[in-house]
């Protein structure tokens, strides 16, 4: 399979690099506002997802289907094990891994596979995974009644490829961007355009029907109570739809290995993109002290 990524780097000789991972439905210029800024003190690589930006799109396979030649199991772990054998076939150094989303998932994930690889790790609006299974318990009656339909409406590929289809357009992902980015800071026709272009390659709507499909998978908060000697630092958007800042709260006073946890005021579930500048000088302090 091929893997898309870019590099940024000034001359320097700093002892880490910096992974930026993206999250779902994004692509690796989604850190367009971050990358070079942290480039200017460590080799700072951005790589998209198998599924996603401009690399390989394969043929979702999900639980209980046979295993092909071309088909790819979209799942946490696997996309993990991308970002582990990235870092060890191409950045070759210890990395600081910076997530957004289920970036951040992964993130986590991936530092383990790494062990001492990793010095460190920056959630950014991590993803909580509220529909996960672990976490049924939390939903509504009538949600908790009606899972196994959902579930087996969205296992038909014509089905998550109908549903793809309606969404995968400009109109909608400007009116998905008006709700993740509060400030509508930096929310123009480039990130428009940005987001919807992977959308329209062949195999698109294969990754959407992998990840829909992953109703029971890791769960930051999990992950991170065995993640040992790296230090966490976790940066949220004060107004995130998705992925509310009372949960990363919880995070931030239970689990001993966060260490931080900076507030973007105004911001919602993208704040490395909507308000650059406040965050790059977050990740400016993160990044010398793991140096």
């Amino acid at each position: 399979m091929n893997v898309a990524w870019n590099l940024e780097e000034s001359k320097n000789e700093s002892p880490i690099s910096i992974v930026l991972i993206h999250g779902f439905g994004a692509c690796k210029e989604h850190w367009r506002n971050n990358q070079r800024f942290c480039g200017e003190i460590s080799p700072c690589y951005a790589i998209d997802l198998i599924g996603f930006g401009e690399s390989s799109q394969p043929k979702a396979r999900l639980h209980n289907e046979l295993i092909e030649k071309n088909n790819f199991f979209y799942c946490f772990e696997n996309w993990s094990q991308q970002i582990a054998d990235f870092c060890a076939e191409i950045v070759k150094k210890p990395v600081l891994l910076i997530g957004n989303s289920i970036g951040g998932i992964i993130a986590i994930r991936a530092s383990q596979l790494l062990q001492n690889k990793c010095v460190g790790l920056v959630l950014i609006d991590c993803a909580q995974r509220t529909m996960d299974d672990k976490r049924l318990s939390e939903q509504p009656i009538g949600m908790q009644i009606l899972r196994p339909i959902l579930k087996s409406l969205v296992k038909q590929r014509v089905f998550s490829q109908n549903i793809f289809k309606a969404v995968a357009r400009p109109f909608f992902i400007e009116k998905f961007l008006n709700i993740a980015y509060p400030t509508k800071n930096n929310l123009n026709a480039g990130l428009i355009n940005m987001l919807y272009k992977p959308t329209q390659r062949e195999g698109a709507s294969e990754a959407f029907r992998g990840f829909i499909n992953l109703f029971n998978d890791y769960l930051a908060p999990e992950l991170l109570k065995d993640v040992n000697n790296v230090k966490v630092d976790l940066i949220w958007g004060e107004k995130d739809p998705w992925e509310p800042l009372e949960e990363a709260n919880k995070w931030f006073k239970s689990i001993r290995n966060i260490q931080s946890l900076k507030i973007i005021k105004g911001c919602g579930h993208c704040p490395h993109d909507e308000n650059p500048k406040e965050v790059n000088k977050v990740l400016l302090e993160i990044i010398q002290q793991a140096i």
